[in-house]
């Protein structure tokens, strides 16, 4: 600096954070019902280290019945919106997703549901 030919040295040091999202419940269990009646349950999405908008997609499985017709019993619905925004304090908002369960023939369904962001994480 100031034409002086000594060496100056900076190290940088840093930690990157992947980000990801927890459920509270962690796991769900809908009570039984009659049939073509709904049962439905609320969970909460924590995302964590999302440092721009992002939306959250689902995907849902898809069953298939006795008489080898497919189905979807199963809506998801966000009330308050499906985007993980970043505060200012830096931390994301938790979002509340309703699932819910519907079907006009008995069934019983132990699997995944498939959370996703804009970048397929």
């Amino acid at each position: 600096v100031n034409n002086n030919p000594s060496e100056y040295k900076i190290t940088l040091s840093g930690t990157l954070k992947s980000p990801k999202i927890t459920f509270h419940p962690p796991f769900l269990m809908l009570m039984p019902v009659p049939l073509d009646v709904e049962t439905e349950a609320v969970i909460n999405i924590i995302p964590q280290n999302y440092l721009r908008q992002t939306r959250i997609q689902v995907k849902l499985p898809e069953l298939e019945l006795g008489d080898a017709a497919r189905t979807n019993p199963f809506t998801v619905q966000f009330p308050e919106g499906q985007d993980i925004v970043l505060a200012s304090d830096g931390t994301n908002n938790e979002l509340i997703c309703r699932i819910s369960f519907r079907s006009p023939k008995p069934m019983s369904f132990l699997g995944n549901m498939f959370f996703t962001d804009d970048e397929d994480n």
